[in-house]
């Protein structure tokens, strides 16, 4: 497994002072957040790739994006008067993921895919699937990934479990379209998480760590051991991505501290890492 840091926690600072904090604390991959290159407009191809020699600079690597919808306006997947719109984003996101050499794009964006007022789910339903599987054709010729995340049922009512996210990945049917698996959405679910981990084992492509609280792995009473434990019995050797949410005492002792709390975890249950 290689440890990486979702880059929005230190989005008040310079790309190039905040990537070196994260190299400083050991991380080895970073997942981007668009709104932190670009406010409200997707990231040019040659944006990208000044974050990408920005993070080689670093020896950091990209893995790609996430919060792919967050801070816009006017979009939604389920909305037919907002689906080119929507569409075009996620093209021209996934453009640039490729350049900067990430493979993986994290939908969770609950915002812009609950079901909109008045519309029935299923219809709903229906129509984000249509996205998702025209973005999926442009992803794959990208060589990038799409992967769907459940989201708490406080934060949208489409894709609120594991098994929901992989009827839709089944139903999509394609080698671009896979799942992550988060740590904070997954305490969300009544089954145990390391069962969930074995049930989505044919599928996931990601993982997000975070404490069920919000927080950085070790800021909560989250035990990463069975997490990681289980994620190692799959045979997942990817990134496992720190995504806080709660930056609290402060986001570099969050950073400092997340790491610390997975490599403790990793080794408490006997798992190479990088």
């Amino acid at each position: 497994m290689r440890w990486a840091i979702c880059n929005e926690i230190l989005e008040d600072r310079p790309l190039a002072v905040a990537f070196a904090a994260f190299a400083d604390a050991g991380y080895k991959a970073l997942e981007i957040a668009p709104f932190t290159l670009a406010a409200g407009a997707a990231p040019s191809e040659l944006d990208a790739e000044r974050v990408r020699r920005i993070a080689a600079d670093q020896g950091l690597a990209i893995l790609g994006m996430h919060w792919l919808l967050a801070r816009t306006e006017g979009l939604h997947v389920a909305d037919p008067a907002r689906r080119e719109q929507t569409l075009e984003r996620l093209r021209s996101l996934t453009r640039a993921c490729a350049a900067m050499g990430g493979s993986i794009m994290v939908f969770g964006s609950p915002a812009q895919r609950s079901t909109p007022p008045g519309m029935d789910p299923a219809e709903a339903r229906s129509r984000a699937l249509e996205v998702f599987g025209a973005w999926a054709e442009s992803a794959h010729d990208a060589g990038v990934t799409v992967c769907l995340e459940a989201l708490p049922r406080d934060e949208t009512d489409f894709m609120t479990t594991t098994q929901e996210v992989i009827d839709v990945v089944r139903e999509l049917d394609s080698p671009a379209v896979r799942l992550v698996l988060d740590v904070k959405s997954m305490a969300d679910e009544r089954t145990p998480m390391p069962e969930l981990i074995h049930l989505a084992a044919p599928y996931v492509a990601h993982v997000q760590a975070n404490d069920a609280n919000r927080g950085g792995p070790g800021f909560g009473d989250t035990d990463f051991v069975p997490i990681l434990s289980a994620l190692h019995e799959i045979g997942y050797d990817g990134d496992v991505s720190v995504e806080a949410f709660d930056y609290r005492p402060d986001p570099m002792t969050v950073v400092t501290g997340s790491i610390r709390t997975l490599r403790l975890a990793a080794r408490a249950a006997g798992i190479p890492t990088t």
